[in-house]
């Protein structure tokens, strides 16, 4: 799994607006692309607002060779269960601050990743954005 971060302009304090990569070794994100890109990724998630509004949004994104390699084809069924649970950690973590997110899959695949610049093999499979609850 690979977790991108799309952050707003002014939408997370202490954070500069960009596309950001999670480090799981370190524990730290990694800004790969400065500027704000939500409304691009609103676009390519079929202009749903709550994209282009959350003040940061979160994709999951499945490299499903890395899992495949080792467990054959039911490697694909993990790649989609760790998603799952990758995004109930986020809507635990959003609750515990009090705020509001939801999982989203309707998307275009190749938009995403032109939007966060990565390769063919990264799927995306939940966009999920992370603001204050309306």
């Amino acid at each position: 799994m690979e977790i991108y971060v799309v952050a707003r302009t002014r939408g997370v304090e202490g954070l500069l607006a960009g596309i950001y990569r999670y480090d799981y070794q370190n524990h730290a994100i990694t800004l790969l692309k400065e500027g704000d890109f939500s409304q691009d990724l609103q676009r390519a998630a079929s202009d749903q607002e709550s994209v282009g509004m959350a003040a940061s949004n979160i994709v999951i994104i499945g490299i499903f060779e890395r899992t495949t390699a080792k467990y054959g084809e039911r490697g694909v069924q993990y790649v989609f269960q760790e998603s799952g649970h990758i995004s109930e950690n986020i809507f635990l973590q959003a609750a515990a601050l009090g705020l509001g997110s939801v999982a989203m899959g309707a998307f275009r695949d190749n938009d995403v990743r032109r939007v966060l610049g990565v390769a063919r093999n990264e799927r995306p499979i939940y966009i999920q954005p992370i603001g204050v609850k309306s």
